[in-house]
């Protein structure tokens, strides 16, 4: 048994699982829906760096651990915001995250999509309207080639400097109608809500989000042949279904909704979402082996695996969602994909310890623990740093 804190300081029992819960790794991919892991980055914990600082990252524990996605037949959509893009991972380091993985990927026969942006760009606060339309564009072209050079789809990620530089909506036109058209293969469209990312709110040149989804449908269909699909993450399950019936015949919808993820997945009978989430890096061995259920025309099964999990899944990603990558990346250490709590940007600060207890017991509720006894021997390490007899 183990005490764990809630938000008044008082201690609960919880009694750890003593087996886990886990299907053991089919290789192949499920052939229903294409589900890809945003996976996240192991910091170097010897790294002498600081917050503002460049990024250090453990390159043999980050890799390992897509090679345990893959494993698992998920595809790894890469350098993408569970990453730390623009909070912690510099344009270098994710650079080199995207050349190190796509080499990966090529060595294992793993799907690997990666994410294109202009976070090299930078402008001081309140100046960014400094930047112009010009070097948002260079800045995209830039990150495109990287990628494609490693023979990687390319995401094309919602940009900081593009929602404080477009005056409207035709700015987005012409800007993502200039990478379509250059792009070698077709990509990913992602649509990043501002519950993410404070800093894009207004994105498609609109705060109306009917006015928004006008503008990116409009794009689509301007270059339905270069667009693979669309990621949605505004956490909106009708939204998301509305604007999936209206995408042109072939572009896909990759759901990127942590709260609504089974029922999309599962869809009705107009049509589904395939799946682009933060929250199959934890999930990941249980949501490749739910699709599998899946794929067998089982949607019962399938929401019975994956329903569950939706809790800790919402207890992650709650207000301010955009520092559920604490919980991610502290789930990782627990289950003994990394050696140590350790984030890049000094981020395992960014959740309260009550926090994290919840997510631990959520967690261990799942059997999401290869070693029940690990996680709870590290979850005890943790609650000692804060003073807690557990």
């Amino acid at each position: 048994m183990i005490r764990l804190p809630d938000a008044s300081g008082a201690l609960r029992p919880h009694e750890p699982r003593s087996e886990p819960a886990l299907p053991t790794p089919q290789g192949s991919p499920p052939t229903s829906r294409i589900v890809f892991s945003a996976a996240h980055v192991v910091a170097d914990p010897f790294a002498d760096t600081t917050p503002d600082g460049p990024a250090a990252v453990d390159w043999d524990a980050t890799l390992a651990f897509r090679r345990h996605l893959w494993s698992h037949g998920l595809g790894v959509a890469e350098a993408m915001d569970t990453a730390q893009r623009g909070m912690g991972l510099d344009w270098a380091g994710a650079a080199e995250l995207i050349r190190r993985s796509g080499a990966e990927a090529r060595s294992v026969g793993g799907r690997v999509a990666c994410g294109v942006g202009t976070d090299q760009l930078h402008a001081p606060p309140g100046l960014e309207g400094v930047l112009t339309l010009d070097a948002v564009r260079k800045a995209y072209e830039e990150q495109l080639a990287v990628v494609e050079e490693t023979g990687s789809q390319a995401i094309l990620m919602a940009s900081r400097a593009l929602a404080a530089t477009a005056r409207g909506p035709e700015d987005y036109a012409e800007l993502y109608g200039h990478l379509l058209r250059q792009a070698t293969e077709p990509v990913i469209l992602h649509w990043l809500g501002p519950m993410f990312d404070p800093a894009l709110r207004g994105y498609w040149g609109s705060e109306d989000l009917d006015r928004a989804t006008h503008t990116f449908l409009d794009i689509i269909a301007a270059h339905p042949d270069k667009v693979d699909g669309v990621k949605v993450s505004l956490l909106d399950a009708e939204r998301e279904v509305a604007l999936r019936r209206r995408l042109p015949e072939g572009v896909r919808c990759y759901t990127g909704d942590d709260f609504h993820y089974p029922e999309l997945i599962a869809g009705d009978d107009q049509g589904f979402s395939h799946a682009l989430l933060g929250i199959f890096d934890p999930l990941g061995p249980v949501a490749a082996d739910a699709v599998r259920t899946l794929d067998t025309g089982d949607v019962a099964g399938f929401r019975a695996r994956l329903d569950p999990t939706v809790p800790l899944s919402r207890h992650l990603f709650q207000a301010p969602t955009r520092f559920y990558k604490t919980g991610v990346v502290f789930l990782a250490w627990l289950a003994g994909h990394q050696a140590h709590f350790t984030m890049v940007g000094g981020l395992q600060s960014a959740r309260s310890l009550p926090h994290l207890a919840r997510a631990y017991e959520l967690a261990d509720g799942l059997g999401l623990f290869p070693d029940p006894g690990l996680a709870e021997s590290r979850m005890r390490q943790l609650l000692a740093t804060y003073g807690v007899e557990a």
